[in-house]
């Protein structure tokens, strides 16, 4: 679905490429995190799926497709973007217009536009939202219907640069929910560039950008236990990961899981089972 080969993107700075030689692929219906510290080049990096910014060397294939100038157009309509900040994508005076306005400029049939806008805000739950302004919405409401335009134009990639960062806890849960019901669809291939642990965790494969190149490709789960990577990526061991060490420090082993559910059935497990120990039976 997407190839890099070699891929470089200079910059002002052709002294010092700010990524350099970046090979990998991602399979279709794929969600793929992107990490890496603050300025590491991961927005530049997505940034150069669609063209935003043009690469400076290497090839980019989408869907069997080499990244030119003379295809940008139509691979662009199979790449959809969602920002940091929902506000910087809102072109219309209302969530409605805004929606609509990527559908007009593909000159699609005016019942087709109806019928995608009322799919998608129906979708995402923002069907009493068409008729507001953008300023009025809360964040969580922003970015549901920056991503209901982005799925209006019915893109089979959809990337999210940092599209959690700005939300509360709350609205951040609800888009990362929104995110696995899109990959659980099968439609979408999804790249999400983030920091958040529990996105992270969600996601089926973890690129690490470090010093400008593939640090790691690995599995979320693997991610967590190297130390050395995650400082290198201005992360930290999640607070289970820290947990999990924590207990094995005092003695008490637990298998190493992800999902605070699992954890919590585990310490439960581990609670029934110490108890158990320590409970007589009188005799008869």
């Amino acid at each position: 679905m997407i190839e890099l080969n070699q891929v470089s993107y200079t910059g002002r700075d052709e002294n010092k490429p700010l990524l350099h030689r970046i090979s990998f692929n991602i399979q279709e219906g794929q969600w793929v995190s992107i990490i890496g510290k603050n300025g590491c080049g991961k927005s530049t990096l997505v940034k150069l799926l669609n063209r935003l910014l043009p690469s400076s060397g290497g090839s980019i294939i989408i869907d069997g497709m080499e990244l030119t100038p003379l295809t940008v157009g139509s691979i662009r309509e199979q790449v959809g973007m969602v920002f940091p900040n929902p506000d910087n994508q809102f072109v219309g005076l209302t969530v409605m217009d805004d929606m609509v306005f990527g559908l007009e400029n593909r000159c699609l049939d005016l019942k087709l536009m109806q019928e995608r806008v009322a799919h998608y805000a129906d979708k995402l739950q923002i069907t009493h939202l068409l008729d507001r302004h953008p300023s009025q919405l809360s964040g969580g409401q922003k970015q549901r219907a920056a991503l209901a335009a982005v799925l209006a134009m019915e893109p089979r990639i959809v990337i999210f640069d940092e599209a959690t960062s700005m939300l509360d806890e709350k609205s951040k849960h609800d888009m990362i929910q929104m995110m696995q019901d899109m990959k659980k669809s099968g439609q979408y291939t999804l790249i999400s560039v983030t920091h958040d642990h529990d996105e992270i965790t969600a996601s089926d494969r973890v690129l690490a950008l470090v010093d400008g190149a593939i640090g790691a490709d690995c599995k979320p789960q693997d991610i967590w236990t190297q130390d050395r990577l995650l400082e290198a990526c201005g992360l930290k061991p999640s607070f289970l990961v820290q947990l999990g060490r924590e207990l094995q420090h005092r003695g008490i082993e637990i298998s190493p899981h992800l999902q605070e559910k699992e954890v919590i059935d585990a310490l439960w497990e581990l609670s029934l089972r110490t108890s158990a120990i320590r409970i007589t039976i009188p005799e008869a």
